[in-house]
């Protein structure tokens, strides 16, 4: 059991306290009170502990059976952010909703709901696949009730990481892979072109493309995001004496947490965090071989890429790899939403990952007592 469980949750806690521990820098001075963010998210996490030990113990078959409540509640709260009154918005994206005191964001718990859809629909149909019915039509209509309403938001990011995830599960699944990347295609035209229609969208793109030029305007955080990785050398300033901190980084404790790990710790600590996201994905993808049936095995396949594929795409962002996107980076940004629905798909991973191995330990005793039987 400690082949996969071990490594699972040392990484993540890992991860979870070398964010708490950046954040109380990169927050210091983000409010008048220096704990604000701080003790928001100790809530948020204490919050999130309980979830990732419910969904742990909480056997993932029952997910098959709440397949379809769960994906009504998820886009219908997808689609309540982009009411009036109802959804809040914050920097042009109507992203949020606000319950009482807190904020939280549908499209971060969309994510494991859209997983789960996704690994329920192909492991049901694993035999029908090569047909366009079941292999491409229902798993694009499926992929496209969540990427449509993330999208009108707007919010291309998440919309490009479900995307992802989704066509990557249609092709371990067997979907045929001329007929799914001609439609794969269409799709992304078609969000092509609502960025070209979208000036702020324009603007980070062509920022991107030229960051000198647009160093004072839409490449700002990408620029002082690059500084901060080169003042931070091989070991960092040290911890706590971050100068990009003090206003020149925009969302320094969110979005761009990562190059203040860069500023303060240095690039060989940067490395580790990019090594513990590896060794979380390379687990998950054991878990899925191991798992007992394919809806875990797709499950599992689904959660492991949604976590590293985020944490990526984040890193492309910040050092100038890719356009901005206001994706976080997993279990280490501030955000409550963000490290919630993280902490539920860890909980799932990890039930996934105990049955499998639970699963391989019967099979051994079985085969152990075949060849006594035949020994006497």
């Amino acid at each position: 059991m400690h082949r996969t469980v071990t490594p699972l949750i040392t990484v993540v806690l890992l991860l979870v306290a070398l964010g708490m521990l950046v954040l109380m820098s990169a927050s210091s001075e983000r409010s008048s009170d220096a704990s604000y963010f701080v003790e928001r998210q100790l809530i948020w996490l204490g919050i999130s502990v309980v979830a990732a030990v419910v969904t742990a113990r909480l056997d993932y078959r029952l997910y098959e059976r709440a397949v379809l409540p769960l994906a009504l509640v998820s886009i219908g709260l997808l689609v309540l952010v982009r009411i009036p009154g109802i959804g809040k918005m914050v920097n042009g994206s109507w992203r949020w909703l606000q319950v009482g005191p807190m904020t939280i964001q549908p499209s971060e718990f969309a994510k494991p709901v859209f997983i789960i859809v996704m690994s329920w629909w192909l492991a049901r149909s694993m035999r029908r696949l090569e047909e366009i019915r079941y292999g491409l039509v229902i798993p694009f209509l499926l992929l496209a009730s969540f990427a449509v309403p993330i999208l009108v938001e707007p919010d291309y990011g998440t919309t490009l990481l479900v995307a992802a995830v989704g066509l990557c599960l249609m092709m371990m699944a067997g979907t045929p892979m001329l007929p799914l990347m001609g439609v794969a295609g269409v799709g992304l035209l078609g969000v092509a072109m609502l960025i070209f229609q979208n000036p702020e969208r324009m603007g980070r793109i062509m920022a991107f493309l030229d960051p000198q030029a647009h160093e004072q305007g839409k490449a700002w955080q990408l620029a002082n995001s690059l500084r901060a990785f080169a003042s931070g050398e091989l070991f960092g300033v040290g911890f706590g004496n971050s100068f990009q901190k003090y206003h020149y980084l925009p969302e320094a404790h969110t979005d761009f947490i990562f190059p203040i790990i860069g500023e303060e710790l240095g690039l060989i600590a940067s490395l580790l965090v990019v090594v513990m996201y590896g060794v979380l994905f390379a687990t998950g993808m054991q878990v899925a071989r191991r798992a007992q049936d394919l809806f875990g095995r797709f499950l599992a396949h689904g959660i492991a890429l949604m976590i590293a594929l985020q944490a990526l795409i984040n890193f492309a962002v910040v050092t100038g790899s890719a356009p901005t996107k206001g994706l976080a980076l997993p279990f280490i940004s501030y955000g409550g939403s963000s490290i919630l629905a993280s902490s539920i798909m860890f909980g799932i991973l990890l039930n996934i990952a105990v049955d499998g191995e639970r699963g391989r330990l019967r099979k051994n005793k079985g085969l152990f007592k075949d060849r006594s039987r035949r020994a006497s």
